[in-house]
């Protein structure tokens, strides 16, 4: 019988004197990130900086604001509107604190039935104020509006990074923009919470798609500090675990850890304000008193979108022009949902996306404001943004700066100026 010997080689054993490949070093992962994060940056920076260099101009030129009140809406100089109307509560917060408290308005029978107190205002945005004046010695002013930038950028990131999951790079870079032209953009270098939030929302469904937890769970929980309608991002969190618990995608406890954390910051703010008005539904108590904003399953909102499209403006809180861009924003979203669908994005987004649209629908409040309340609803940027992927680079940003210019008016000087913001 024929045997054949087969030898079997194996590559040698590192040995002790052979250590692994290393890792990159620190200046090839800066490197590596300045590739991706500086064009974003760069675009977004850009585009706002011609937005807002527009609604400056258009305030000084038509210089209403001199004649208004400095809380609502007017100042000294231009750059006094970006501190006004909620800008002005979020400045009385980081320099004095809170106060909370249900005062009623004596003899008052309408729908302001309270005086407006600042625990209306999530504590936040206004703790970011404080924390950087006292690190920088700026004012409340400075720091509110360095905050908001800073923000900005980071919202920009965001964006970007989960967009260009979806179509790449170039799609990232869309979204980036889309970011910096949509309506009610004029906020996001105001002294406003949008940036802040938009960031952490942003960061939070990134962190989701990359089934990091614990950290999705510890930015819901920042973000519920920040505004109310985190309560869409709480419960896009939890059902994103629950899918991957039920998927069996995790065999860890760290989505169920997530989902305990992240409503923590929203529901420990109102019980703490009601507590201190001696009634726990005091938030919203003072919401519908102060400010007449109140959950009424659309109706305001169904009333404004069948009497704006036949030019009538007898509703509540009519505000002609601002509600015109709103009708609009509005049926653009519920355009853009079947499209975002289509896409099959992972659950956070759409759960996200669609309890972000019934809030800001379902609320009684100006209609106008519809435009910056939904800022926060980004992925509706994703399916644009992938469309705007096969413009050539150069076509694309002309496309985005005409944008940028117009943003001037329909986002920022309409906001301030021709609604209440």
């Amino acid at each position: 019988m024929n045997r054949t010997t087969l030898l079997i080689t194996s590559p040698p054993a590192a040995g002790p004197l052979e250590p692994a490949a290393p890792a990159p070093a620190l200046d090839e992962r800066l490197r590596r990130a300045a590739r991706h994060c500086l064009p974003v940056l760069a675009l977004y920076g850009v585009l706002k900086l011609i937005g807002f260099s527009v609604f400056m101009y258009l305030l000084d030129s038509a210089g209403d604001f001199r004649r208004k009140d400095p809380r609502f809406g007017g100042g000294a100089h231009v750059w006094d509107v970006l501190a006004s109307w909620d800008g002005w509560w979020y400045r009385q917060i980081a320099e004095n604190g809170y106060d909370p408290a249900l005062v009623p308005v004596p003899g008052a029978t309408g729908l302001i039935t309270l005086e407006g107190n600042s625990a209306a205002f999530f504590p936040l945005y206004p703790a970011a104020i404080r924390l950087v004046s006292a690190c920088t010695g700026l004012g409340s002013y400075g720091a509110g509006m360095l905050v908001s930038v800073v923000a900005s950028f980071a919202a920009a990131l965001g964006i970007y990074a989960v967009t260009a999951r979806f179509g790449g790079r170039q799609a990232g870079l869309a979204a980036a923009g889309l970011w910096a032209v949509w309506h009610g953009s004029g906020v996001e270098w105001s002294v406003y919470s949008e940036s802040l939030y938009v960031a952490l929302a942003a960061w939070t469904c990134h962190a989701v798609m990359s089934r990091r937890w614990l950290t999705a769970g510890i930015l819901t929980f920042t973000a519920g500090l920040n505004r109310p309608t985190a309560v869409a991002l709480i419960a896009a969190l939890a059902v994103a675990a629950l899918l991957a618990l039920h998927r069996r995608q995790e065999d860890s406890p760290r989505p169920l850890i997530a989902t305990l954390i992240a409503p923590l910051g929203l529901g420990g703010y109102l019980l703490w304000v009601g507590n201190r008005m001696g009634d726990l539904g005091g938030y919203f108590t003072l919401q519908k008193g102060a400010w007449a904003h109140t959950f009424d399953f659309g109706e305001q909102s169904l009333d404004v979108l069948t009497s704006v499209p036949v030019g009538r403006f007898d509703y509540l809180f009519a505000y002609p022009f601002e509600d015109t861009i709103g009708v609009a924003v509005v049926l653009l979203a519920l355009l853009l949902i079947p499209l975002l669908i289509r896409l099959r994005p992972p659950a956070v987004l759409i759960v996200y996306t669609l309890l972000t649209l019934a809030l800001v629908l379902g609320s009684q409040q100006i209609f106008g404001n519809v435009s910056r309340y939904l800022l926060p609803a980004f992925p509706l940027f994703i399916p644009l943004a992938v469309r705007l992927r096969t413009l050539r680079l150069p076509v694309l940003c002309a496309l985005l700066g005409i944008l940028a210019a117009a943003s001037g008016s329909y986002a920022g000087y309409a906001l301030f100026e021709l609604g209440v913001p």
